[in-house]
Formats: C-alpha cells, structure tokens, sequence
C-alpha cells in the first residue's frame, strides 16, 4: 500500500500527456503523410538532436520525465548531449563519438529487440 501512496500522480500524467503528444503528431505523419516510417524515425531523432543541442528538450524532460526520453525524440536529444559532453573533454572527436557512447544501452537495446521483432513479425512496405 505503501507503493501506491508513493506514486506521483501529476508525474505520471504530465509524462502521459507529453509522450501522447509525441505519438499523436507520429501518428498524423503516418496518416496525412507519404513519408515511410523511417523517415518519421529520422524526424524524430533530428528534432530531438535539435532541440536538445540547442539546450531546450532538457526543460521537456524535467516536464515530462520518460514521456519525453522514450521517444524517439528523446534519444536525438540524448545523442546531442552526448556529443557536446564529449566535445568538451575530447576535442572535434568527441563529437563523432559522445552521442553514441551516451547512447550505447538504448543502441544495443534496439538491435536486441528489433531483431526479436523481426523473427516473429511480416513486415509489409507502405503503399505509395
């Protein structure tokens, strides 16, 4: 009981309502759009690097906690600051290599599930 006291329900609904958010406007790409779902991937993680190298996901974040790190969006903006982190302490090369060393668990995560999903799913192309 002890648990449920503890949960912090504005919490939850303000990451809820940010990660909808996020979902419904991949959704309006995916409906009004021609763009295939890797595209919609590729929007995402740029306007996540964007925003996050230009210092504003971080406020998105202390909003929204996970709705806004889950996402794809949350990932580009994790590679900026891993990028700019990594660019203070190793120079130019820090910029080729910080993203994706502060991304390593969700990268390796990805691969691993991605291709439990593909031994058990049909993948269809989008008509266009």
């Amino acid at each position: 009981m002890d648990f449920i006291q503890s949960i912090d329900w504005m919490q939850m609904l303000r990451c809820f309502i940010v990660g909808g958010i996020i979902c419904i406007i991949g959704q309006i790409l995916i409906d009004k759009t021609k763009l295939t779902p890797a595209r919609i991937l590729v929007v995402f993680v740029t306007a996540g690097a964007i925003l996050g190298g230009l210092g504003i996901y971080k406020y998105i974040i202390d909003f929204a906690g996970c709705g806004a790190t889950v996402p794809l969006t949350g990932f580009g903006a994790n590679l900026a600051k891993g990028a700019i982190e990594e660019t203070q302490n190793s120079g130019l090369l820090g910029a080729f290599i910080g993203g994706v060393k502060s991304s390593a668990g969700g990268i390796a995560a990805a691969v691993f599930f991605g291709y439990l999903a593909s031994l058990i799913s049909k993948p269809k192309m989008k008509k266009q």
